[in-house]
């Protein structure tokens, strides 16, 4: 055996070990890809409104202060689980709720910061309630940690 480490064999280990990692990070990129997103994204359950939903979330920028699970301003409330708080799991409850808010914004209390008005219609408010149902049944490992986000 050895007793000098050589570049030959710094290079081989480097060599090796890059090897090894790039296939490893193969692996469970197509595990989490082909195997596990499926089961936890709920892709099956995407509709037209939903879709609709998601495009109102961009191009109002409701990103911009609120999170939803976990990405976004740390603003206004999270709302990768407003469904079941407000909605308490029911579709209709919800839409119901999601109309009454989005009607009364900005609500004018001194010394609050204001949802701003963006007059949205009846069924961009019930596709962004669908948006936001749809969010709230995807499997994210129990986010947010406590029920108000």
């Amino acid at each position: 055996m050895a007793e000098r480490f050589t570049k030959s064999m710094a290079r081989n280990i480097y060599l090796g070990g890059s090897v090894f990692f790039v296939l490893l990070f193969l692996a469970l990129t197509f595990d989490t890809q082909v195997r596990a997103m499926p089961e936890r994204d709920n892709r099956d359950q995407l509709t037209e409104e939903v879709v609709r939903g998601k495009h109102l979330w961009e191009e109002n920028n409701c990103v911009g202060c609120h999170s939803i699970m976990g990405e976004g301003a740390y603003f206004a409330p999270e709302l990768a689980n407003v469904f079941d708080r407000r909605g308490g799991g029911n579709t209709e409850v919800f839409k119901s709720y999601m109309r009454a808010w989005m009607s009364s914004q900005p609500t004018g209390i001194p010394g609050r910061h204001q949802m701003p008005d963006f007059n949205l219609t009846q069924r961009e408010i019930d596709d962004l309630a669908a948006f936001l149902e749809w969010t709230s049944k995807i499997d994210d490992n129990g986010w947010p940690p406590n029920i108000e986000g």
